[in-house]
């Protein structure tokens, strides 16, 4: 049975019918009483709430004085920082969709998500601009580029020109899209997620709900926040709640992201097991930093074993919740303070979703036994669907159920275990890691004949990318030949991607039709 938990607040996930956003996030910010405190903390300077929503007005009227309107989608092309923030609830302000893709994804991939989204416009930084430049041609309505040149394009002079005061939030549905958030799927192109201007309440509302926020918090996610996670955790959930967004803009590394939380008095942190595991590879590190700001961690994205729990609570002084979620959605289930942590387990449902393990036939499946993870898929924090393809969605939307290709057990007490995905892909580093993709473009390699993506386990990060390859009959095999083809990968795709090893054989294990037998590569 599910371990008794408070009832959820009067009005809890009640959607109404007339929804945007930024309405939700901006506009309620006098009335709420947010206006002095601090919206956004980071190394160059803060914003509080008022002048947060001052300056996303402000550039609502920008956008739409330089030709963008209602429907339009956006591409947005940023690291964190407090630019990426104004620019999704200005967009979103102005009933436009921003559209969200990894800053680390090279142009090939751009180009494919200009195409794929109809992206009119795109926003950028000046130091991760120069994709977009060179697909100029096919952005008509053109690139508005911060801290770069001073110009009538630059974000900052948007910003400057316009008139102050309110910009009318565009009068949008609960049910309208609101936003794009692009992800590599199995077919080794990137998908189209479609979230809905629900989505801010039925995911604000679970998540303030598992972790009930307290004035004074500071949450800090160390993904980017073109992943959804990040970005609720980081931007649209503290707007909401009335606290303030620590933001890191390099790229995380345990030094940094420890020195985040001292430096800036973090509450919250959100990330992903391989940053505790780093962290905890340092000798002394407890003693190295002052921690004693966090009242709590979370863990998503990949399995966060129980011993990592432990030594991260002894030494650190803090619990870390695991949760689960999806790109489709953002969480569907957790731990958190208002229930015993159960270490290695991602928790319990949130009130509001409904979860089970079932068999193929969709039969229900006794405690301690895995088998299909599947969540309900009437949710309202669910996504609307993956854009121009309908196909796909139907693939994991049916029956009544959204299949997450994931394995599962319940234990007795109702607590909820990952098994392991029921396909191919895997995790490195917390990211879900395509297979095809990275085959696609090493096949297209001058040496290689075939190749196959396995997983190889590693402690640190999950799993490292191993590459096994069948060269052509002209190659030479050798160590130079597999760095060769290591760093071409890196430069065709985000790097993130590469293969971490790339290794020679005669022949690839196939089945008697010449389908590989991925799984016998597996070690």
């Amino acid at each position: 049975m599910t371990p008794s938990r408070p009832e959820p607040p009067p009005g809890y996930r009640e959607i109404p019918a007339r929804l945007n956003i930024a309405g939700e996030l901006i506009d309620k910010i006098p009335e709420r009483g947010f206006a002095d405190r601090t919206a956004f903390v980071w190394d160059d300077g803060l914003l509080t709430f008022d002048t947060f929503a001052d300056r996303a007005n402000r550039l609502a009227h920008g956008f739409t004085q330089n030709g963008l309107k209602a429907g339009d989608p956006v591409l947005v092309r940023m690291h964190n920082c407090h630019e990426f923030a104004l620019t999704v609830l200005a967009l979103i302000k102005i009933g436009a969709l921003p559209v969200l893709q990894n800053s680390l994804l090279g142009e090939e991939e751009v180009d494919y998500v200009i195409a794929h989204s109809g992206a009119k416009a795109a926003v950028t930084l000046e130091s991760l601009a120069t994709p977009l430049r060179n697909l100029a041609r096919k952005l008509p309505l053109g690139i508005f580029v911060a801290r770069g040149v001073d110009n009538d394009r630059s974000f900052e002079r948007l910003i400057e020109d316009a008139p102050p005061g309110h910009y009318p939030t565009a009068d949008t549905s609960s049910e309208d899209p609101a936003f794009f958030v692009y992800t590599s799927g199995t077919t080794g192109r990137p998908k189209g997620i479609v979230h809905a201007h629900r989505w801010i309440i039925a995911l604000g509302d679970s998540n303030a709900y598992r972790l009930p926020p307290l004035e004074g918090d500071r949450a800090y996610a160390t993904g980017e926040w073109s992943f959804i996670s990040a970005l609720g955790h980081n931007v649209m959930f503290p707007l909401r709640n009335g606290v303030t967004g620590v933001i890191l803009e390099g790229r995380p590394s345990p030094e940094n992201v420890l020195r985040t939380i001292q430096d800036y008095r973090v509450t919250v942190m959100y990330s992903v097991a391989t940053v505790y595991r780093r962290i905890l590879a340092m000798d002394g590190v407890e003693n190295q930093y002052d921690l004693s700001s966090l009242r709590g961690c979370n863990a998503t994205g990949e399995a966060l074993e129980a011993a990592t729990w432990q030594e991260f609570k002894d030494r650190i002084g803090c619990e870390i919740w695991e949760h689960y979620g999806v790109s489709e959605m953002q969480m569907v289930l957790g731990q958190g303070p208002l229930q015993p942590v159960r270490p290695g387990s991602i928790g319990v449902p949130i009130p509001g979703t409904d979860v089970a393990v079932l068999d193929d036939d969709y039969n229900s499946i006794p405690a301690g036994q895995p088998g299909h993870f599947l969540i309900r898929s009437d949710n309202s924090g669910f996504f609307l669907g993956y854009h121009r393809d309908p196909e796909k969605t139907a693939e994991v939307v049916h029956d009544g159920w959204y299949h997450t290709g994931d394995l599962a057990w319940q234990d007795e007490d109702g607590f909820f275990w990952i098994a392991g995905r029921s396909d191919d892909c895997f995790k490195s580093r917390g990211i879900f890691i395509s297979p095809y993709e990275i085959e696609n473009v090493l096949r297209q390699h001058p040496a290689i004949a075939e190749a196959c993506i396995v997983p190889l386990a590693d402690k640190e990060i999950g799993n490292r990318i191993r590459a096994v390859c069948v060269l052509k009959e002209a190659a030479k095999r050798s160590d130079d030949t597999a760095e060769e083809i290591r760093l071409s990968v890196r430069d065709r795709i985000a790097p993130y991607k590469a293969p971490h090893v790339v290794e020679f054989v005669d022949e690839l294990p196939k089945s008697p039709v010449g389908k590989v037998l991925r799984r016998e590569l597996v070690s």
